[in-house]
This record gives structure tokens, C-alpha cells and sequence, in this order.
């Protein structure tokens, strides 16, 4: 078991904040965010790129199963106020696309955060990904034990503007 305390450091949800992790498992890091929206009377919703049926362990969460690196998640535009991809970014064959995506289903002023096992993510490329996408104030932070996690946010009328 990783020590959650400074990861869950990250997090402040306000009431109703809904969160997205797109991942190929749930984790610690999935059961402790979605104890965190429960007690502001928010809404964590999955993405899961597996066979796997958690739908048993989070019964009052939205899933949805994707069974290849190739397809994106779905998402409705300014649905989340954070999404998360951990352990899936570096797998995935098209990174331009669910950070797309990713944008697009984001709030004004919300946050997205790439995590991945240390030495996967070349993070000074991700970081300038991150940028050509619009997010912006990208920054490698280390909280996660074993983890490499780069958090950065999308900033109203900035790029895009969505």
C-alpha cells in the first residue's frame, strides 16, 4: 500500500466537482478519490481501458470499459472539473487525441494530471504536449511514490478558449 498523504494534497473538491480518472485499473489512488468527491457530495466517473468489471467495487460510479489502447474515452464538453490519466498516457496510441478530449470535457480553470510509473514518461516532452494543447502552468510534481505526476491546468480564454 503507497502513502496517499501528499498525493491527496493535490485535491480540494468543492461541492458537486466531478472528476475523471482514465486508467487500466482502479487503485488506491481511485478508491481514495472517490471517498474524497463521496464526502463533498461529488462524482468520480472512470474510464477504464480493460476487460475488468469494477462496476461491483464502485457501484454509484460511472464506468466506462474500452478495450484498446486505439479508442478513445467519451466524454461531453465542460462535464469535469479534473480528469486524471494514470497508467494509461504513455500506452496509448494517440495522445493528441484524448487530450483533445481531455480539454474539451474540462471546466474553465480545471486541472489535468498525466501519471506513470518513474522512467516511462519522458516528462519535459509531455510537459511541452501539455502546452501545445493549451494547458498551461505544467509542473512535475513528486508525491507518489514510484510515480512520475505532471499536473497542469486549463486556463479560460487562454489557446482554445473552451
Amino acid at each position: 500500500m503507497i502513502d496517499l498523504t501528499q498525493f491527496l494534497q493535490l485535491f480540494h473538491p468543492y461541492p458537486g466537482n466531478r472528476y475523471l480518472q482514465v486508467t487500466t485499473q482502479a487503485d488506491e489512488t481511485t478508491t481514495a478519490l472517490h471517498k474524497i468527491l463521496k464526502g463533498v457530495n461529488g462524482e468520480l466517473s472512470l474510464a477504464i481501458y480493460s476487460e475488468q468489471n469494477f462496476s461491483l467495487q464502485f457501484p454509484d460510479t460511472k464506468i466506462q470499459n474500452i478495450q484498446n489502447f486505439q479508442d478513445p474515452f467519451r466524454a461531453i464538453p465542460r462535464e469535469f472539473d479534473m480528469v486524471m490519466f494514470k497508467d494509461i498516457f504513455c500506452l496509448h496510441e494517440n495522445k493528441k487525441m484524448i487530450l483533445k478530449i481531455a480539454y474539451t470535457t474540462l471546466a474553465n480553470t480545471a486541472h489535468i494530471i498525466i501519471i506513470e510509473k518513474k522512467g516511462i514518461m519522458d516528462i519535459e516532452a509531455t510537459k511541452c504536449m501539455l502546452e501545445d494543447f493549451e494547458f498551461r502552468a505544467s509542473n512535475a510534481i513528486d508525491v507518489l511514490e514510484g510515480y512520475d505526476l505532471i499536473m497542469a491546468k486549463k486556463m479560460h480564454m487562454w489557446g482554445a478558449g473552451l
